[in-house]
């Protein structure tokens, strides 16, 4: 009696699993029409603020509506994408993309278990989307481009992994994208070109207790980027992902800026108390609580401090 009341329960289980899994289907489907519909009115909008064309699908903020403003505003010869610091690829930066568009991916994450997930989801087989599960570093980023087996003029790049950003973009030499997208601290201001130290086991939250003290400056980024040939053309509402645009495919669809044109002042209260509680620090507070780490000049590469 009691393993059929066992059995029973097992299945009942099996059977909510298997319904919950279809309602995230729906809701995916429902969101990714929403998502379709914003595209349409977004293409009539002439701004070249990039703040105006903001949309949220599957973007932890506006940055679906951002990037289909921009590969629909220059010329992509291959529609791929490459995005790391993924997690499990559920909110993404170009998971709206892969499923409106059907762009084909590679995404990079470090965790085992948020890679075994994405590979669960039905979005993973009905795409041509491919991942791998690793740590990045500035020396084995290019190995890790290319398994993608991608040509090397893709669509887009997506970066976001919460410390060696600078360092890893500075690395890049396999891939060329037409479009670049780097996460910022925007906690650092608008002017100085700094980053924090490299160390090829970063983490974000070891790295300080407050959680504020990661990756580089939106002036380094741009540092960099502009290096490689590519210019800013602005960032996100919520001030933590700026966009890039290589300079052979741009056009005057949209303005050149610097780091200070761009800067906007972050709201986000992420920072934390020594026992990893929420402290909600705002503006300058946040800086004050970071001040005195040493950081990186990215142009005279030499130490400082906040």
């Amino acid at each position: 009696m009691k393993f059929k009341k066992l059995r029973h329960r097992a299945f009942q289980l099996k059977r909510a699993f298997a319904n919950l899994l279809q309602l995230g289907d729906s809701l995916d489907l429902l969101r990714a029409n929403q998502g379709l519909i914003l595209s349409r009115l977004n293409e009539t909008s002439i701004s070249k603020k990039l703040v105006d064309h903001e949309f949220r699908v599957f973007s932890q903020n506006g940055e679906d509506g951002i990037l289909q403003k921009l590969v629909k505003s220059i010329e992509i010869k291959n529609k791929t994408f490459i995005e790391f610091g993924v997690e499990d690829f559920f909110e993404s930066n170009l998971r709206f993309l892969m499923i409106k568009d059907n762009w084909s991916g590679f995404v990079i994450d470090g965790s085992m278990q948020n890679m075994n997930k994405l590979k669960d989801s039905s979005f993973y087989w009905k795409h041509q989307l491919e991942s791998e599960c690793a740590f990045i570093t500035k020396d084995n980023i290019n190995e890790l481009l290319s398994k993608s087996e991608f040509d090397e003029d893709i669509g887009v790049l997506s970066i976001d992994i919460d410390g060696n950003d600078y360092y890893v973009l500075e690395a890049i030499t396999r891939v060329k994208p037409r479009i670049l997208v780097c996460e910022y601290n925007a906690v650092f201001g608008p002017t100085r070109k700094i980053t924090v130290p490299y160390r090829p086991d970063f983490v974000r939250t070891r790295a300080h207790y407050s959680n504020l003290f990661f990756g580089a400056s939106l002036a380094a980024v741009t540092h960099i980027a502009n290096k490689k040939g590519y210019s800013l053309v602005g960032v996100n509402s919520a001030c933590c992902n700026a966009f890039f645009i290589r300079n052979d495919v741009l056009n005057n669809k949209f303005e050149v800026l610097n780091s200070e044109q761009a800067f906007l002042e972050s709201k986000a209260r992420e920072s934390r108390d020594i026992a990893g509680g929420l402290t909600f620090l705002s503006g300058s507070k946040r800086y004050e609580i970071i001040k005195g780490l040493d950081v990186v000049n990215v142009e005279s590469n030499s130490i400082e401090q906040l």
